[in-house]
């Protein structure tokens, strides 16, 4: 029987030639181009996708509306029809290890349980992690009632009654994004700086400001959000609230590496730093989708975890061929001595 993402797997003895820590889109696919360029690639699945309480993917053309876990799934599948190994578990450490006999690049990867890879390059594609305010009640509706991205859930909730809850300037043009769905909007300034410009931009938008903070979440008879309640007292009936979220790229693990970081301004979180194709300043470790990019949707993810494959499987290439050059001339060189 083949092996699913949430049965462990048996991991191969020996070094291969890529392990991609994450089964996402970003390190599916990253892992799909080099099992398609005949690299030995182990994917290590954690199972705990960031979009998994979505009910479908959005914004992905001819897979709009997919859900998540079945995305995955294919994606899985996929991988695995090329020889590529995807294995449940969760990566402990992950460090540079003693190089080959000709000077080749080696890294340990640690899985819970003691089990443990080698291999010669890395595709980090961790995802991130979203942190919500610390508001009573909201935590239970995230990715149904409690959304973020207007591309990626606007059009399920257009129409509807929303609420969105200011975090900061970001808040201001998420709003701007959300009116666009929706005649109804309330703007929960919560304290966060809004200036007089934009308060007559959003009067302007027929977008109400509420300044006093909002202390909890109340749920409806449905189990749906049936509005909020404010620290003055007043409750305000909203179906859906927008809120943007601390975005945190997923570190477990991954310390030893010293893969840079960097903070995005206004709050917004953190993410590992990466040049072209996902290359970090670490050789032989790369980073492909939120991990490096917090805000790509699943298409984007997916397409920078291909153009990292892509990448690493060429520098292979390159890496083959001077040891191939190498073992030549050392040939050469015994049999002109003999």
């Amino acid at each position: 029987m083949t092996p699913t993402a949430h049965e462990p797997g048996t991991l191969p003895g020996g070094t291969v030639d890529a392990v991609v820590i994450g089964g996402g889109a970003a390190g599916l696919n990253g892992a799909l181009m080099l099992a398609r360029s005949r690299r030995s690639v182990v994917v290590i699945d954690s199972g705990t996708p960031r979009n998994a309480p979505a009910e479908g993917v959005h914004g992905l053309l001819a897979l709009d509306g997919t859900p998540p876990a079945e995305l995955l799934a294919r994606g899985r599948d996929e991988v695995r029809r090329y020889g590529g190994q995807v294995v449940a578990g969760e990566v402990v450490s992950a460090a540079p290890a003693p190089p080959a006999e000709d000077g080749d690049l080696r890294f340990t990867v640690g899985l819970a349980g003691g089990r443990t890879l080698t291999a010669r390059r890395l595709l980090v594609a961790t995802g991130l992690r979203d942190v919500l305010p610390e508001v009573p009640g909201l935590a239970r509706h995230w990715g149904h009632g409690v959304v973020h991205c207007p591309y990626c859930h606007g059009w399920e909730v257009r129409d509807e009654p929303i609420g969105l809850l200011a975090v900061g300037p970001v808040s201001v043009h998420q709003a701007l994004l959300f009116r666009q769905l929706t005649d109804d909007l309330v703007y929960f300034a919560g304290g966060t700086d809004l200036d007089e410009d934009t308060r007559a931009r959003f009067a302007a938008r027929g977008i109400r400001v509420v300044d006093a903070a909002v202390e909890e979440v109340v749920a409806g008879d449905d189990g749906g959000i049936a509005g909020v309640r404010l620290s003055d007292g007043q409750f305000v009936a909203r179906r859906v609230l927008a809120v943007a979220t601390r975005m945190q790229a997923r570190t477990r693990g991954l310390e030893a590496l010293r893969l840079p970081m960097e903070d995005l301004p206004g709050g917004m979180g953190n993410r590992f730093s990466s040049g072209m194709a996902g290359v970090t300043d670490v050789p032989g470790v790369w980073v492909a989708g939120n991990a490096t990019d917090l805000t790509a949707q699943v298409g984007a993810s997916a397409a920078a975890g291909a153009l990292a494959g892509a990448h690493i499987n060429a520098l292979l290439a390159t890496a083959d061929t001077d040891e191939a050059l190498a073992a030549s001339v050392t040939a050469a060189s015994g049999a002109t001595a003999a």
